[in-house]
This record gives C-alpha cells, sequence and structure tokens, in this order.
C-alpha cells in the first residue's frame, strides 16, 4: 500500500480548514504500510513525540514488545538526555531509542520519516490535539496519553477525524484494558444494580486556591525552545514550575485543565461507557474561592443527562480536593469493606445495591442489598449469569492491545470515537466553570445554548506558529 500523494494530503488539509471536519466525506487514510503489516522483521516504527515523564513511563511497554524506536522528538534537550539515559539502563530492548533520529520539530519528523508506522503523543493536553491530527493526517497509527483535548470542539474534531481513519487509535487510560473494568460494563449493563439515577466519580488531589499568572520570568534553560513548549497556547513568561509535569504545567489553564481533565479522564471513562451517557444536558460546577489563572484548589462538578434506551437520567460528579469524596450517605456503604471511605474512586448508585472501583476503573466491588460486604465484580453471586459480551485485552496489556491494533491483529477498546465524547464531556464542565454558572448544553450544534459569549470557551483559540 503505498502513501497518499503530498497533493492529496495537501488538498485534504486545506478542506479541513475550509470546511471543518464533519462537513465533507473525509478520504480513508491509510498507515504508511498496509493495515496488518509491520516491517520485514515484523517490528513496527514508531515514533515518541515529546521524551518527558510519560513517554519515559510508556516506553518500557514497547520495547517489552519488541518494537523499534525509529524516531524521538522534544523541544527540551535535557529530556531527550533522560530518556536516552533511560533506555540504556534496558540494554540489547533499548539499543533502538540511542540509534533513532532525533527531532525538535514534530512536524518535520512527520515529514521526513516516512518508515514511521506509528506515534506515541505524550507531549501534555495543549498539545495533544495538534500533534495527533498532524500524525494521523500523514497516516501514522497514533497512541494519545490523557487529556486528549484542550477545548470541547477539539475533542469533537479529533474524534470525528479519528473515525473517518482505518487507522488504530488509542488514548491513555489503562484502567479500561483489565478485565475488572469491562466486567463492571457488563454487569451495569445487564441491570445487576437495577436502574442508576446518581454517579460520583472523586480524587482526593488539591491544587493551592486559583491564582494569577506570575508576570516574572525565570531565566530559560539552555537547549528549551520555551516557544515551541507553549507552542498553541499563549507565550507565558517563563516559570520553572511549568516544567514538572501534568501536575505542574497542568494546573494553569492556559496549558491544561487541571483534575478534571487528568484524574478526569479516568474516572468518567467507566460511567461514561458503562451506562452508554452520550451527551449531557446541564453541566454546573461549585468551586471554594475566585476562579483566576489557574485550576482551583477543589471541585463539585455535576453534569446531568436524559433518559437513554433502557437507562433512566443520571448525575454524574467529579470531586476532587483534599476533602474529595462522594456523599456521606453512600460512603456509608463502604465503610464495612474498607473501614473509611478510599482516597480516589467511581461509585455507581443502584436501586439494588452499589458498584465501586478504584478512580481508573479498576478493581470493581459490588454490594447489593442485603450484602454485608462488597464482592468483586468477578465473582459476586449475581452477576454468574450475566454473559461476557466485550473483548478482553490480552495479558490486560493496555499498550499492546494498541501495538496489535497497528498491526491489524485486534481493534482497540479505547480509540478516539469513544475517548472523544469522554474528553468533551470534561471540557463542557471547565466551560461552566470559566464562565461562573451552569450551563444547558447543545451537543448537536457544539455550543452553549443561549450563551453566545461561551463559544470562545467551547473553540480555544490557539497560536498557529507551531502548527
Amino acid at each position: 500500500m503505498q502513501h497518499h500523494s503530498r497533493t492529496t494530503r495537501r488538498s485534504f488539509l486545506k478542506q479541513l480548514g475550509a470546511a471543518g471536519v464533519g462537513a465533507w466525506a473525509l478520504p480513508q487514510i491509510l498507515p504508511s504500510r498496509a493495515a496488518g503489516a509491520a516491517g520485514a522483521n515484523g517490528k513496527l516504527n514508531i515514533a515518541l513525540l515529546s521524551c518527558g515523564g510519560r513517554s519515559r513511563q510508556l516506553l518500557p511497554s514497547i520495547l517489552q514488545a519488541g518494537e523499534n524506536i525509529a524516531a524521538i522528538c522534544d523541544v527540551n534537550q535535557a529530556q531527550i538526555g533522560r530518556l536516552k539515559k533511560e533506555a540504556v539502563k534496558r540494554g540489547e530492548a533499548g539499543a533502538s531509542v540511542a540509534k533513532a533520529k532525533v527531532y525538535e520539530d514534530y512536524r518535520k519528523l512527520l515529514e521526513s520519516e516516512k518508515s514511521v508506522d506509528a506515534v506515541v503523543v505524550a507531549a501534555g493536553q495543549r498539545w495533544h490535539v495538534p500533534m495527533s491530527k498532524a500524525s494521523l493526517l500523514a497516516g501514522k497509527h497514533v497512541f494519545c496519553e490523557k487529556p486528549l483535548s484542550h477545548s470541547a470542539a477539539e475533542a469533537r474534531e479529533i474524534g470525528e477525524l479519528g473515525k473517518a481513519t482505518n487507522l488504530a487509535t488509542q488514548i491513555g487510560t489503562q484502567g479500561g484494558a483489565t478485565d475488572t473494568f469491562r466486567r463492571s460494563m457488563e454487569v451495569i449493563q445487564a441491570g445487576m444494580l437495577g436502574p442508576i439515577r446518581e454517579v460520583h466519580a472523586w480524587i482526593n488531589r488539591s491544587f493551592p486556591p486559583s491564582a494569577p499568572i506570575d508576570q516574572n520570568a525565570d531565566p530559560i534553560p539552555e537547549g528549551l525552545n520555551w516557544d515551541f513548549w507553549c507552542g498553541p497556547s499563549r507565550l507565558l513568561p517563563f516559570k520553572t514550575y511549568y516544567l514538572g509535569g501534568c501536575l505542574a504545567w497542568g494546573r494553569w489553564l492556559e496549558f491544561g485543565d487541571g483534575h478534571l481533565a487528568d484524574m478526569g479522564a479516568h474516572g468518567l471513562n467507566l460511567p461514561w461507557r458503562a451506562l452508554k451517557l452520550g451527551a449531557p444536558e446541564r453541566v454546573a460546577v461549585t468551586i471554594p474561592e475566585p476562579l483566576k489563572d489557574s485550576y482551583p484548589s477543589a471541585t463539585d462538578f455535576r453534569w446531568d443527562f436524559p433518559a437513554r434506551g433502557d437507562f433512566p437520567a443520571v448525575a454524574v460528579w467529579w470531586h476532587d480536593g483534599a476533602k474529595a469524596g462522594p456523599p456521606a450517605e453512600l460512603g456509608k456503604e463502604l465503610l464495612s469493606t474498607y473501614k473509611r471511605v478510599p482516597t480516589n474512586g467511581v461509585l455507581f448508585a443502584g436501586e439494588k445495591g452499589i458498584l465501586f472501583s478504584d478512580a481508573w476503573g479498576v478493581g470493581g466491588v459490588v454490594k447489593l442489598k442485603g450484602d454485608d460486604k462488597c464482592r468483586g465484580v468477578l465473582d459476586h453471586e449475581a452477576g454468574k449469569s450475566v454473559p461476557v459480551t466485550l473483548p478482553r485485552a490480552k495479558g490486560q496489556n493496555h499498550m499492546l492491545e494498541w501495538l496489535d491494533a497497528c498491526k491489524g491483529r485486534t481493534t482497540t477498546f479505547q480509540g478516539f470515537a469513544i475517548a472523544s465524547p469522554i474528553a468533551e464531556l470534561a471540557m463542557t464542565g471547565m466551560v461552566a466553570m470559566r464562565l461562573g454558572k451552569p450551563i444547558q448544553w447543545d451537543s448537536a450544534a457544539l455550543k452553549v445554548k443561549g450563551m453566545p459569549e461561551a463559544d470562545p470557551l467551547v473553540h480555544l483559540e490557539t497560536r498557529k506558529k507551531w502548527l
């Protein structure tokens, strides 16, 4: 299978900019090698778009699968050095990293490295859609870390583009690869808990109270292209603390959307999938202090969903902050099993009982009316008759599922078509937060009903210099 010609791709980009994804029939974009094929040695050629902490955490699972790292890219030379140093420790498995072509500009990598089959995008929330989009348009399979998008419009765009390709996409919500996550979906959809009208997801992480951007710049480290690092976001005065990973830059709304985007990508995953939620009608949030330029010290988001098929209307909550947790009366249901309410989790409240998992959707347990304690979703007596309807990931290995999908052996469970509406859901929460009032969400129009002033928050302005 040959690459699409450069002319075709250029015209595709032109149409994309003029009409927007979904306004016209997208062509099928094929990978650089035929779908289901790897190199002559059976290995995929993979590029890492970013060499930061998350890429370094993902790298071992790629090398363990025997794939080849063909190219790496980062705007911070120090990160490239750290990744190479860690790869050396893996001996022969990490040898390809030492030989990999090195780039500062992801666009030049995608243009030059024709043999690359797939990319891993882990460059920070503001970069996830631009880099994923460019990679898909270049015919590459894409694994993108969460959070998938930095706005509702971005989430919609990358979801539609992902659906229009025959490329393997996967979002970095690893909990979804576990047997307990998928079994939780099955027992909920089988009605084991009865009608569910309330779900709470939470984690007790907290930031300092919302603060303004510091306009006093620190010296920019040698080897860091700060302008490129900011990328689609505004060019802010450099502060050393922005470089501390997703819990550092992710606090600042210019670059990320705090705990909701970071952990909410995990916490909202199981509710959205198990309850077939679709789009919310109403979105609201309460915070304990005035919102400035950073995520607040605590949040309580609420999304209201209409009835769907066999599912009744339901309210889904996300809580973060030092005291985050479910309402006390629901938390009490966990005490006989855990002695205290866990510091993170997802809790489904049904008429027949509850289902609780950690915030990643993993390790689900059920407590039905009359049960003394919770029992695992894999062995609760009431679930024995519930059939297995979902595929299981080989070895419960999230990365391997994507790598196998790149080779045409399977399909991913959490591709962009699934991940994008969950990301969009979180970003509607950020719109409500930044407006400071509840909103009525019109998903079909990608708008807040009756509030045109919300449009710039739904479609965040981006700098085009590095795109």
